[in-house]
C-alpha cells in the first residue's frame, strides 16, 4: 500500500502532462468551408466586343452563394482576360475577381 501512494502523485503528474501537451482544438473557419466546385454554364452566342465572364460562389457570411456568368465588355487593347478564381491565400479562402492584364 505505501508503493501505491509513493507512486500516485508522479503518475498523478504524468497524467497532467500528457493533458498539457495536446494542442488545442483549430478554431473555426470564420470564412466558410472550402468552395464548392463551379456550375456548368452555357455561354450565350458570341458578340463582337465582349467576353463572357463565367458565374461564381460567392461567401455571404453564411453559406455560398452562387452569382450567374455575365458578359463584359472588351479590356484594353491587346489584354489578356483572366477569369476570376478562389484560392487559398495560407490563412482563408478567397475570391480573387475577373481582370485584364
Amino acid at each position: 500500500m505505501r508503493r501505491l501512494v509513493a507512486v500516485w502523485p508522479a503518475l498523478a503528474l504524468l497524467g497532467i502532462g500528457v493533458a498539457v501537451a495536446q494542442p488545442p482544438p483549430p478554431p473555426p473557419n470564420p470564412y466558410g468551408p472550402v468552395p464548392p466546385p463551379p456550375r456548368v454554364e452555357a455561354p450565350p452566342p458570341p458578340r463582337h466586343g465582349y467576353y463572357w465572364e463565367p458565374g461564381h460562389y460567392y461567401w455571404n457570411g453564411h453559406r455560398y452563394v452562387w452569382i450567374e456568368g455575365r458578359s463584359v465588355y472588351g479590356g484594353p487593347r491587346r489584354g489578356e482576360y483572366v477569369p476570376g478564381d478562389w484560392r487559398w491565400n495560407g490563412h482563408r479562402w478567397v475570391w480573387v475577381p475577373a481582370h485584364w492584364r
